[in-house]
């Protein structure tokens, strides 16, 4: 019997490095960058910069059950970023870059809790995972320009130093989850 599509949101620091991360997975409908996990409504960025919302930059992803698992989703994000520092990855600083899984159904927590505990089982640097385990609330679109950043600013400083080895590592890791191993 054929799923509906499912939602799964994730922040794991910039949401422009995340975009484009999930953007390449075959069973990926749409991926859109926003804020969750706070407290203010409708945050613009500016506001989400200051560290007081309590928002953290996520994605939401639209995904096809039946072409890609929320346990691949889990396996990519927790290979594509630092899960063992808190509210920072990399040089981007602040509860804002935190990394952060906001689950909407009670399967999906169950299934990032056993996830983040096989994780801190099997780390032979005994650094625990600190990723953040939330409920859905809300989800708010960030503001156009973030929009597919990546896509349309890969010559960007960031996007060369950030993005880019970022995709090298999915591409060399996750080759059998692209979309472009659709049409080999």
């Amino acid at each position: 019997m054929k799923q509906e599509n499912q939602i799964a949101i994730f922040g794991g620091g910039c949401f422009w490095c995340t975009e484009a991360v999930y953007a390449e997975l075959k069973g990926v409908v749409s991926v859109m960058p926003g804020y969750a996990g706070g407290h203010i409504k409708n945050p613009t960025y500016e506001q989400v910069c200051t560290g007081t919302t309590g928002h953290a930059e996520v994605i939401k992803i639209e995904f096809d059950p039946n072409q890609i698992s929320y346990d691949d989703l889990l396996t990519v994000f927790f290979a594509t970023h630092d899960p063992t520092t808190l509210n920072r990855q990399g040089n981007d600083v602040g509860m804002q870059y935190r990394s952060i899984i906001i689950y909407t159904n009670q399967e999906q927590k169950k299934k990032a809790e056993e996830f983040i505990k096989n994780l801190n089982e099997s780390d032979p640097t005994g650094k625990p995972v600190v990723t953040e385990l939330k409920p859905f609330d809300a989800f708010y679109e960030a503001e156009e320009y973030h929009r597919q950043y990546f896509l349309n600013n890969p010559n960007q400083p960031y996007c060369q130093v950030v993005i880019s080895p970022k995709l090298d590592k999915l591409k060399e890791r996750f080759h059998q989850l692209l979309k472009a191993s659709e049409t080999k």
